[in-house]
């Protein structure tokens, strides 16, 4: 499902003074108790409220509009992540850390300044069926989901089945709160070092009615003090993304590869693997697994990750659920099988069970 089209086909629209000009309010509010076992070199479990997902992070956010006439229109986006065991501010603390930017659109597409999604994140909107549920991709590799850019220009266009994309950043992340997807200490715009800390994407992707399929790359640039290794300009991080999808009467299936060459990392290329399924068992019940598969070439590392997750809807907006995964790690890597919160990570080369019980609600 494209989650923009679910947010905005869900949320409150309050007209303005101006006839011509809107602002939506909308939010998801996703959250509930976990359970992970074998963590740290104790192993022992530990149950907690999560800090940034459970089905989808939770967030609220103001998107508005203005015809301009002759097709034109003006658009800004303000999103705001927020922790529902505390309500602190995540994204590293920003006041708007998911989305903050203003744009044009019409006919030809969408130019857009400010923080918003790479291309990335477009891509494997649907054909990752979990997304950035607890137990997913972020959990192998938590940049996925969380692919924006600071100082960024955008631009995105559908024409019939079409879709092409591209955003390039002056400076991808100003926020020190790392070394995480949150806050990489990469602030760029630097008169001395032109590639410091520079983010490029770039997307083409064709759907139907019943199918899609998406390619898309990108490119972070290193910079002096940055987290994660990435402290020179000359240092990248590359992704590259295929996927497709498909739509049956009610059954979704997803299947992908996310090939990362990682120059700051000892073991720098990795395949990233992933097929998905998503059934209706009833219009209220719906029933999804995934299964990831992480290879890093070169070297013994590598895991499993399987996911299933079952939902169901009281409402268009308030749904339960439950979900669960299994990591199974190999070699040194000792990646937790949850994306909830970080410091449940279990000893090298173990696996790791989790489950979560939880209540969405969609404003």
């Amino acid at each position: 499902m494209n989650l923009s089209k679910f947010l905005a086909g869900t949320a409150l629209s309050v007209p303005l003074a101006a006839a011509a000009q809107s602002v939506t309010l909308y939010g998801v509010f996703d959250t509930g108790v976990e359970y992970v076992n074998n963590v740290g070199p104790s192993k022992d479990g530990v149950a907690r409220v999560p800090v940034l997902t459970g089905t989808v992070p939770s967030r609220w956010g103001l998107r508005g509009s203005e015809d301009l006439g002759g097709g034109l229109k003006s658009v800004f986006v303000l999103e705001s992540g927020f922790a529902p065991d505390s309500g602190q501010a995540n994204q590293g603390g920003r006041l708007f850390g998911r989305q903050a930017f203003v744009g044009l659109s019409g006919n030809w597409g969408q130019v857009a300044l400010g923080r918003q999604y790479t291309m990335l994140f477009w891509a494997n909107l649907d054909t990752d069926i979990l997304g950035p549920n607890i137990y997913g991709s972020a959990s192998l590799d938590s940049y996925i989901p969380n692919s924006r850019a600071d100082n960024a220009v955008s631009y995105k266009g559908t024409f019939g089945g079409l879709t092409v994309g591209a955003t390039y950043s002056f400076g991808r992340d100003a926020v020190n709160a790392g070394p995480s997807p949150a806050g990489t200490n990469c602030a760029g715009e630097n008169p001395a070092d032109r590639n410091a800390c520079r983010e490029w994407s770039a997307l083409v992707m064709y759907e139907t009615k019943w199918w899609g399929v998406s390619a898309s790359y990108d490119s972070l640039r290193g910079g002096p003090g940055a987290f994660a290794g990435l402290t020179s300009s000359g240092l990248s991080d590359d992704r590259l993304s295929l996927g497709g999808y498909m739509l049956l009467s009610r059954t979704k299936l997803g299947l992908g590869v996310i090939r990362r060459d990682n120059e700051a990392s000892p073991t720098p290329r990795s395949d990233l693997w992933y097929g998905g399924i998503a059934y209706d068992i009833t219009p209220a019940l719906t029933l999804a697994g995934q299964v990831y598969y992480l290879r890093y070439h070169h070297s013994d590392n590598k895991a499993m990750l399987y996911a299933l997750r079952g939902s169901y809807a009281f409402s268009k907006r308030t749904s339960v659920y439950a979900t669960a995964g299994f990591i199974d790690n190999g070699g040194q890597l000792a990646m937790s099988v949850s994306a909830g919160q970080a410091g449940s990570n279990p000893p090298p080369g173990a696996n790791q069970f989790g489950t979560m019980i939880g209540i969405k609600h969609v404003f």
